[in-house]
């Protein structure tokens, strides 16, 4: 039976125990006290032990959201897992995840959008439940303290380990997604990547270690896209729903340093009072950073019937996006 709307039935995220402090990538770097955080506004960021998976992460972050909610899991349609960091690169991880939650009639895959991945996740699982009337479950995880490379310094300050899930049903006219735009430039291509393991330079025994790690080429050109990005995209999923950035009760931006995001902001003309920010305790782990700030902003004050959420993402690739979504 199709939906006329949607709405979140649960919410959940999941972090590793670690907590990396600035102070320890300050001193190994060789940079001042302070350096990181007055340049990013992230104090500290969790890191997965050796011993930890990208599927268990992910599957702790799921099964909050599904315990949130209540649900017959044998009721959930699709599961989505946007990740740059999945187990294996053959198999998809989101089967496996499926499966160690117990959605026993659910499809599941990997959608590797890079920072914009949760987005183009919950735009793919939103017109999934309104075609179909069942519930969809996005989660978006990455354990990017694993691609990072210590001596780059750029990537070193950032990145982070975390997971998000959203957990969408069917609802009212009315309720889910009034607007969006989904964006892409490929002229930024190289900007930030890993250069090995696809198909174009596969592993092999003289690979270079250092091109399986993260590498960002242009941080200024970087910071610019995703700034403009960002904020042509809300722009036009606010227009798209008819609403104006004083009708916005959250701003749920990508976490990727707070300098973007408050640019962002100002850009769109949203009071900052409604910005949920979570990057100075958790930093930048990529899609992840959306589901996450959200289930921790619902944690601190639960979400009412009627909220307009603004959500907004931009990286690699060039790929981003923009939600507008009444709760």
């Amino acid at each position: 039976m199709k939906a006329e709307g949607t709405r979140i039935l649960g919410l959940g995220h999941a972090v590793p125990d670690r907590r990396v402090l600035n102070a320890e990538i300050e001193e190994r770097l060789g940079l001042e006290p302070g350096w990181i955080e007055r340049r990013t506004g992230v104090r500290e960021r969790r890191w997965a032990r050796p011993d930890e998976t990208l599927s268990a992460l992910a599957t702790a972050a799921g099964e909050r959201a599904l315990a949130a909610a209540g649900v017959d899991r044998g009721e959930v349609g699709l599961l989505l897992l946007a990740t740059s960091t999945p187990d294996q690169l053959l198999p998809p991880t989101g089967p496996l995840v499926a499966h160690r939650l117990g959605l026993s009639r659910a499809g599941a895959l990997d959608l590797a959008g890079a920072c914009a991945g949760f987005l183009y996740a919950l735009a793919l699982a939103e017109a999934q439940v309104r075609a179909h009337g069942r519930p969809a479950l996005v989660i978006a995880a990455n354990l990017l303290s694993r691609r990072i490379n210590p001596a780059e310094r750029a990537s070193s300050v950032l990145f982070a380990d975390a997971a998000g899930a959203v957990l969408l049903g069917p609802a009212e006219q009315g309720r889910g997604l009034l607007g969006q735009s989904l964006a892409s430039d490929g002229a930024g291509y190289g900007l930030i990547g890993i250069p090995a393991g696809g198909s174009t330079k596969p592993f092999a025994a003289d690979i270079d270690e250092q091109d399986t790690l993260m590498t960002i080429a242009d941080g200024r050109g970087l910071f610019s896209g995703a700034v403009g990005m960002m904020a042509d995209c809300s722009l036009e999923a606010l227009g798209e729903a008819g609403l104006g950035p004083d009708q916005v009760s959250r701003f749920v931006p990508h976490q990727a340093n707070s300098r973007i995001f408050s640019a962002v902001g100002r850009r769109v003309g949203l009071p900052e009072a409604v910005t949920v920010s979570t990057v100075a305790e958790y930093g930048n782990s990529s899609a992840a950073t959306v589901p996450l700030s959200l289930s921790l902003s619902h944690e601190a004050k639960p979400l009412a019937a009627g909220e307009i959420l603004l959500m907004a993402a931009a990286g690699a690739g060039l790929t981003g996006g923009a939600a507008v979504f009444r709760t």
